[in-house]
């Protein structure tokens, strides 16, 4: 009976453990005041990372089903967008980072928390870089998609749709934490 009881303990305590996985962007990391072009570009990535945290934060099922009238994508739809996204940013930046299932067996909570791990490890990517052009796309020696494309293709895409999921929450009756500081990236306690 004791080690029955020892056995349901441990796995309250590793769930426990597991609910409270601290993921990325409760608050925008500090960053040195050093305005490269990479350092740029990684703190919009880390801004992003910090408005879709918070958008996603604490959704209900009924915040996912939300959808605007008309032919318009659902809130889950859209989260699902910004992990497609999420995947064509590391692809296009030449980010080997590892996901840790496939779309379609994902959770909402498992797309939320590798869609979040996806943009830290593009900002890293980005601030490790020597030079932004590394990461233009050349197909026999001429450059077919220059990295500018990234920043107004799927970064500002991603920027967009993480409004539109903060709009739909509120739309259903769930706005974000009024302790969000957009602004300085940080959160009141």
């Amino acid at each position: 009976m004791k080690i029955k009881t020892l056995l349901i303990i441990m796995l309250f305590f590793a769930i426990s453990m597991k609910a409270q996985e601290k993921l990325p962007y409760y608050e925008i990391p500090n960053m040195e005041e050093n305005y490269s072009a990479q350092n740029t570009v990684a703190r919009m990535i880390d801004g992003l990372g910090f408005r879709y945290y918070w958008s996603t934060e604490g959704l209900r099922a009924e915040d996912l089903a939300f959808q605007p009238k008309g032919e318009g994508r659902s809130c889950q739809n859209t989260i699902i967008h910004i992990y497609d996204l999420s995947n064509m940013m590391l692809r296009l930046t030449k980010t080997d980072f590892k996901q840790e299932k496939e779309k379609d067996k994902m959770t909402f909570a498992e797309i939320r928390k590798q869609t979040l791990l996806n943009f830290e490890a593009l900002s890293h990517r980005i601030k490790e870089s020597k030079d932004l052009s590394e990461f233009s796309v050349e197909k026999e020696g001429k450059i077919t998609i220059p990295f500018f494309n990234v920043i107004n293709g799927p970064i500002a895409d991603a920027i967009w749709h993480t409004g539109q999921v903060a709009s739909f929450r509120r739309s259903s009756g769930n706005p974000i934490n009024s302790k969000v500081n957009h602004f300085s990236g940080t959160v009141r306690e």
